[in-house]
């Protein structure tokens, strides 16, 4: 195991002890499935849920993976065979992820500070129903320009 994974496996679990404390952990975004909302290396600020709270659709939360952490909006809750699903979806992703169950979230996102660390309104980012189509054409676009940008 390389010393970059061991460090970062350890501040994974460390940051999900953290949310499991009722603490509001710091991460940087990276990625760019959340665009425009949040881009990446933007510092994004969750928090745990409190007590007997539940995450509503259009709010971003931050669930756990084997790799790491998906901070993504809710975009429908369902119910099946007495579980509640949440399915979450990036704003400029191609489709919506697979379901998770509460016991898979970590927290939700209650502050976003662009890559410059300037704080990023609330409106800006509590978007509730983001246009999917738009934000990927737009990340196309951008990406394409920086493949360029580094040509020159």
């Amino acid at each position: 195991m390389s010393n970059d994974h061991l460090s970062y496996t350890i501040l994974k679990d460390l940051g999900f002890r953290l949310l499991a404390e009722g603490k509001t952990i710091r991460v940087k975004a990276e990625g760019i499935s959340m665009y425009p909302s949040i881009k990446s290396g933007s510092v994004i600020f969750i928090e745990p849920f409190k007590q007997g709270a539940v995450p509503v659709t259009g709010e971003i939360i931050a669930w756990k993976r084997d790799s790491g952490i998906v901070v993504h909006r809710v975009i429908s809750i369902y119910r099946q065979k007495n579980q509640k699903y949440y399915v979450t979806r990036g704003d400029s992703s191609l489709a919506e992820d697979e379901p998770v169950l509460f016991e898979q979230i970590a927290g939700k996102v209650v502050r976003v500070e662009n890559p410059e660390g300037k704080p990023v309104p609330p409106e800006k980012y509590i978007n509730k129903k983001p246009n999917y189509s738009i934000n990927r054409f737009l990340v196309r676009i951008i990406s394409q320009f920086y493949r360029i940008k580094r040509i020159f």
